[in-house]
């Protein structure tokens, strides 16, 4: 039988089918010995689970109450020994709020509801609404753990519904007992609203609701959530039409840089946005994209004229050596220009000279100048290093993430 190491050879890479064959005890004496490489130790704890030697149980315990073990391993083996009832004193010490650990506070609350802990439900709520993946999933499935203990009905009655994070989850339950959600389109919290259209099954009650809806905004959301349902864009562009095409004005805002922004950001908007863009994003005919190469060619053409010596175009990702985005980067001299990919626009990342900006003037582009850029495109909510906020105009048109 191969042995760990041959299993696993370098991180990333391991034999799933391998381990399991590899003997309980094996594996469990592995796991518990932190000299070894974390990354061999995670993928050993997920090949013991339906087998956990129960003599090795206090050192694996151990391992995941060490707060100098590594994170990965410590979630893993929380995820391993979800049954032992005799970790939750330990989970619900308060000493636990101050491990800081990457993901180890989602991972004790998970945990807790799992193991059965209803004083755990309110922050498990407020985990599985919360933006990004691994937390939702982490309360998620500590709420289901409770879910599948006590029922719906008696979490449902904990929780109540004063906060967002509690009716988000009623309507969850409703949503998986068969139960009509469409109430919620009317939530005055966007991201319960925004769940609500998510889980919208019955097109013909979404119709019905365009009518009785209580508000413009509860009306959008069952529009949008109409076309999600039948991606009818006719139908969608006739009901824009009756709700009066109900968009979000942006002062100062042309139409070429509004039509760039809401189809390039609309569609997969953070969840707080105001519906009305993801609604114009579906309904309003999207302006021409560029063809980037001729842009760029166009620009180095124009800035080679004007006798700056442009340096080739690179892509932002290639720029910043990591992610995407929406822009290229001239280097003129000791200046960068920056071309978007969006539209016919550039700028640049400190003060350029005038020949630079009238040279590309000069191309078909178009300058954003600082008060241009600087216009906030009102609950237009981007993800943008760690922020979930309302961009500005520079900010989607020269868009960069690692």
């Amino acid at each position: 039988m191969r042995n760990i190491e041959d299993l696993i050879p370098q991180a990333g890479f391991h034999d799933t089918a391998g381990l399991r064959e590899v003997g309980a005890e094996v594996l469990a004496r592995y796991v518990a010995d932190s000299g070894h490489p974390w990354w061999r130790r995670r993928p050993c704890v997920i090949a013991l689970h339906g087998r956990v030697p129960e003599r090795y149980v206090p050192d694996l315990i151990a391992c995941v109450q060490d707060p100098q073990d590594t994170p990965e391993v410590r979630r893993a083996l929380l995820d391993l020994l979800a049954d032992r009832v005799e970790l939750l004193p330990w989970l619900r010490h308060e000493d636990r709020a101050s491990d800081t650990s990457y993901g180890m506070g989602e991972a004790f609350l998970k945990a807790r509801g799992l193991l059965g802990d209803r004083s755990a439900a309110r922050e498990l709520a407020t985990l599985a609404a919360s933006p990004g993946r691994s937390a939702r999933d982490a309360g998620d499935a500590g709420l289901d753990g409770l879910v599948d203990r006590y029922g719906a009905d008696a979490i449902m009655a904990q929780l109540g519904e004063d906060r967002p994070e509690d009716r988000e989850f009623h309507a969850w339950m409703r949503y998986r007992a068969g139960e009509d959600v469409t109430y919620a389109l009317a939530d005055p919290d966007r991201r319960v609203a925004y769940v609500a259209q998510q889980l919208a099954t019955d097109a013909d009650r979404l119709r019905a609701y365009l009518d009785e809806a209580p508000t413009t905004e509860a009306k959008v959301w069952a529009a949008y959530a109409l076309y999600g349902l039948t991606e009818d864009r006719d139908e969608a562009k006739a009901v824009y039409e009756r709700l009066g095409r109900p968009r979000v004005e942006v002062e100062g805002l042309d139409e070429d840089i509004r039509a760039a922004i809401v189809h390039e950001y609309g569609p997969g908007c953070e969840r707080q946005s105001d519906p009305r863009w993801r609604i114009e994003a579906v309904c309003v005919e999207p302006s021409a994209r560029p063809d980037v190469e001729d842009q760029l060619r166009r620009a180095t053409a124009a800035l080679t004229a004007a006798g700056l010596a442009p340096k080739p175009p690179v892509s932002c990702g290639e720029d910043n050596q990591q992610g995407d985005g929406t822009y290229h980067v001239i280097e003129v001299g000791g200046d960068r220009l920056l071309i978007s990919t969006l539209g016919p626009y550039a700028t640049a990342e400190e003060d350029a000279p005038d020949a630079a900006w009238r040279a590309l003037e000069s191309a078909g582009f178009r300058w954003i100048d600082g008060d241009t850029g600087a216009i906030r495109v009102t609950d237009l909510c981007v993800y943008y290093f760690g922020g979930r906020n309302a961009i500005t105009v520079d900010t989607a048109l020269f868009y960069w993430q690692d």
